[in-house]
This record gives C-alpha cells, structure tokens and sequence, in this order.
C-alpha cells in the first residue's frame, strides 16, 4: 500500500468517527473547520515525504516563457487584467470600446493576440471581422518573447486581448509585455483560455475550428462544425492531427489527410520549408545506418541508436515525459568523432536520461605526423606518440589549422619537422570559413540542435558561433558548453558581450591541464555576460570530469533548458 493511500485510508476512518460526534453533539461548523485544518496538515506532510522520497518534484513555473533559463522571469504580478469569458465576447462584439475596463483613446484599436503555437491555430483561432488576429506563428511557447520584440510597432499604443488553451501561457506572456512600459500597459487576458469560453459560448462564438488539448481527445471542437485547417500537402480541409504525423525536421504535429498519408511517409513543416528545408534532403538522411542515402560530406555518431528531435516528447500510458536534449559535440584538434565518443562516454551515460550526444568530424583533415616521446618527464601532453606509431589508424580533423596548412592524402606516418609546441593552438587560425559552411549543412541535414558542447579547438570554434550567431541564421541553438576552451579571432568581442547561455570547464591553476592555459579558457568566460555563463574550475586536467560535484552542475544547467 502506498504512503498516500494509507493516508487516504485514515482519512476516511477518521471522518467516520467524526461524523458520530457531530451527530451527536451537533457542533457541525468548528467540527468541519478543524476536519479542514487536520487534513490540509496532513496532505502536507504527506507532499513533504514524497518530496523527500523522490516521488514528486517541485517545479518554479509551469510553462517557461524565455528560451534563456538564465535570464529574469517577468513579474507575474505584472500581468494582463482578467477578462471573463462573457466580457471578451462583449470586447470583441463592440471592437475598440473596452468600457469600465481601460479609458482607450480614439486612435486606440483592439488587436488580438495568439499566445499559442502554430499546430494549435492551425486548426481554431478567434476571428472577427473589426478586430486583427496577430499570429505570431512559433514553434514553442519559449519563441513568443522574440515574437514579441520583433513585432513590438504592431502592439504598441493598442489595447491588447490575449488568449491561449487554459489561461497559464498568457498569464507570463502578458506580464512580459507590459514590462515593455509606456504604450504597454492595456494588456489583457482571456480568464480560463479558450476552454472556459467554449464552455460559456458552445456554438462557439468568435472562435471558430477546434480548440487543440493536451491529452488523449487533441482536440474539442464547438457546436459549429466548420473546419479551418488544411492538409499540409494537397490543401484540402482536414484538421484531425495525428500523433504519427510529424515535421521529420523538428518534429512538429503537420497536418495530413488520410488520402496523403497513403501517398507519403516524409513530411516537413512550414516553418522549416521557410527555412530552406526540403523533403528531399529528408529523405537523404531519414536512414542513418545506410551510408548511400547518408550525405558524403556530413558523417555523424550519435550516442542513440534512434534520431530523436528537440521538439519530440516520449508518451508513457498518455502522459507527456521529458524530452531528450540534442547536443552537437565538436571534438578537439587532431581527434575525430568516433574517438571523441570514446572519450566522452562517462558523460553520456551520466546524461542519457535527458541528452543525447551527436558527434561530427570536423571538415579538416590532417597528415599522418608524430612527434617523438620527449625525456622530460613533466611532458605529458596527448599529441606525444611511441617512436613506432601503429600502421592503420582513423583519420584525424581539425576545425581551424595553422597557415601552412597542406592537405595531403597520404597514410603515411612522417616524422614531425619541429618539436611539439604546446601553444600551437594559437597559431591555428585559419579555415574558419569552411568549417562555417560545413557546420550549416550538419544543422540542415542533421539539425536541429539544442545546443553545442565544443573540448579543446572544438570549444574555440563553438564560442566563435556564439559571436556570429545573429549573422548565422542557418545555425540556431539555445545553449553552449566549452571545455577547455580558449579565443580565437574573436578580438571584436568584450567582456560580456554574449549573451548565450553558456557552461564553461577548465581545470584551474592547479588543474594540470599542459594543453590549454586555464588563463586563456578563463578569458574565454570573460566574454560571456555573467548573468548567463557557469562555470565549473577542476583539477583534473584536460579532460571534462564526471565525477560529483562536477557532473551535478553539468546536469543543472542542462535541467534548465527541459
């Protein structure tokens, strides 16, 4: 028997019993007033104990409005004013008058706001002939702020009518607006969303189409009949999603008639056919363990056996579990994919319950050189090989090199002209331009990606898309992780200058790590503004720890981006 059915059971036992007094004294109203007391105590200590015991977990927010954890949360005391479902209807009915509820001026008009994502108004929106639907048309309800920024002129100086499923998005999201300030402050909220408006207007009055839920049924539709959405394929009228049905890209809901499904097992969604995306590169990369339809130029090792997308949520007896993060990984220099996976495979395991790992060789390929073992016994460095390297060995890639750089296709081992010298990477400058270019093509065909975890050269390459992200709009992530990381053509940056959300790894001064200065990985940090950077210093040396409390850090700020 459970804690809470054992509790459940005493409850019962015990009003029973109470119920005997109260019949026989008739002290009914202090009798009942106590009952409420001991049980609200009770069903407190018994949420305590299963906080406790791991059974449940509490959350800070319900829906997370920003795709930045790390930034502030607006205040939700600062939100839209309530509008009942009655009175919404009347707003939309008399369109610019919001009577006893603003003082609007002549010139102020009513704009309708949809706090939704798009499979949801694709299917049902309120529409009315005297008042503009603004659709912002995202994927997820984190993309809503930028939305918001982008599009600010068609807000400002408006009275603003919000709206959403049950009310909870728009509570954050009208908040966010209002803390814009002036021509900000007429916002308001549709109380109960969408389904306590049905629930009062069951013809469904402005709203027209189906309202799409979060549970087994998807959708509720209203007494009207009329179906607004369209077969993403052939246009048709159809709006009974399918849980089957989705973007191979970002995984999406799509919309697809019974007649296209037979014709078609590939879709793409709107938002990625803006984008660029095509169903033929799908197609190219639908099968991973075959190398003919793989792309020749993009190779990737993932530590899951089954592509998963950032947007796909696992289903366990119909309820929605956490999603899997999809983590880019770029190795350092001189390593390559598959090697970097065996270095890494501690960390995956430690994040196989929320990330999945996806490793790609970088597009540089480099000789087959050695330097011979030095006598110093301080000198432990990895790129330091026996006198007699092996004979078969996998080609290894870099994301920048130096600018004598000479490709050479040659499997031979030669002998290192010059001695090792550990502050090579400084000089290693050049190919940037084609690693960018072939990185877009990984986000296209192999993409999306929630974030990008870069060890060594890796991290310098990562860091410098930080600095470009705005221009490389091909490239979008949410977060960074650079190990051992260190600047590289990024003299245009200052301190706090990024703004990305980002874990920096370094061993400190005493962290031995001969390969990358904990100096220079700590100027790297520099800038990244603090208000979004973490950082985890070690004394392990050049490697990414997974022992605790490294990996509880690593796992906290991974946490913040479910």
């Amino acid at each position: 028997m459970s804690l809470l059915e054992e509790k459940c059971g005493h409850w019962r036992s015990t009003l029973r019993r109470l119920n005997l007094i109260v019949c026989s004294r008739g002290r009914i109203s202090s009798l009942l007033f106590a009952i409420s007391l001991w049980m609200i105590r009770s069903l407190r200590n018994v949420g305590l104990r299963l906080c406790q015991s791991g059974l449940l977990r509490l959350s800070k927010e319900l829906v997370t409005l920003s795709s930045n954890p790390l930034l502030k949360s607006p205040e939700i005391s600062n939100a839209g004013k309530h509008l009942s479902a009655v009175e919404f209807h009347s707003v939309l009915q008399d369109a610019g008058k919001l009577e006893e509820k603003a003082d609007p001026t002549s010139d102020k008009r009513v704009v309708l706001l949809d706090a939704r994502n798009l499979y949801e108004t694709r299917i049902g929106k309120f529409q009315t002939q005297n008042v503009e639907t603004l659709d912002p048309e995202i994927r997820q309800y984190s993309d809503l702020p930028a939305w918001i920024d982008e599009n600010t002129e068609l807000l400002r100086g408006n009275n603003i009518l919000m709206y959403c499923t049950g009310g909870i998005r728009c509570e954050m999201a009208s908040a966010y607006i209002r803390s814009k300030g002036d021509g900000f402050e007429n916002v308001f909220q549709l109380y109960g969303g969408i389904q306590r408006y049905l629930e009062q207007f069951p013809d469904g009055g402005f709203f027209k189409g189906k309202n799409f839920v979060f549970d087994h049924r998807v959708s509720v539709g209203s007494l009207d009949k009329d179906v607004l959405g369209n077969c993403l394929l052939c246009c048709s009228s159809f709006d009974d999603y399918s849980s089957r049905n989705r973007c191979k890209y970002c995984r999406m809901l799509v919309l697809v008639c019974d007649s296209c499904q037979k014709k078609n097992s590939s879709y793409v969604c709107e938002l990625c056919q803006r984008n660029g995306k095509c169903i033929e590169s799908v197609l190219a990369i639908e099968d991973e363990n075959s190398e003919e339809s793989k792309p020749s130029d993009v190779k990737t090792v993932s530590t899951s056996n089954e592509v998963k997308h950032p947007s796909q949520l696992s289903v366990v007896n119909g309820s929605r579990t956490t999603r899997k993060l999809r983590i880019l990984c770029l190795h350092g220099f001189r390593q390559n994919a598959s090697g970097f996976k065996g270095r890494t495979g501690s960390l995956a395991k430690k994040l196989k319950a929320f990330a999945e790992l996806v490793f790609v060789d970088a597009p540089h390929e480099l000789p087959f050189i050695y330097h011979p073992c030095s006598l110093d016994p301080d000198n432990d460095t990895a790129s330091c090989l026996k006198p007699n390297p092996p004979k078969i060995c996998s080609k290894k890639f870099a994301w920048l090199v130096g600018p004598d750089y000479q490709f050479s296709c040659d499997t031979e081992w030669k002998r290192a002209d010059i001695p090792f010298n550990s502050l090579q990477y400084q000089q290693q400058t050049e190919g940037f331009d084609e690693s960018v270019a072939y990185l877009k093509s990984v986000f296209s065909q192999a993409g999306p990606f929630d974030g990008i975890l870069g060890f060594s050269q890796g991290a310098a390459m990562a860091a410098l898309f930080c600095g470009l992200q705005v221009k490389l709009k091909q490239i979008d992530f949410r977060f960074v992780i650079l190990c051992s990381g260190f600047a590289v053509n990024m003299t245009e940056c200052v301190k706090g200058s990024i703004n990305i959300p980002s874990l920096h790894i370094f061993g400190n001064d005493s962290g031995k790590d001969r390969q990358i200065n904990s100096q220079a990985s700590r100027h790297l940090a520099s800038l990244f503004e603090d208000g979004c950077s973490v950082i985890i210093e070690h004394i392990s040396g050049h490697i990414i720890p997974t022992q605790s409390p490294y990996i509880d850090t690593i796992k906290d700020f991974l946490r913040r981006f479910l």
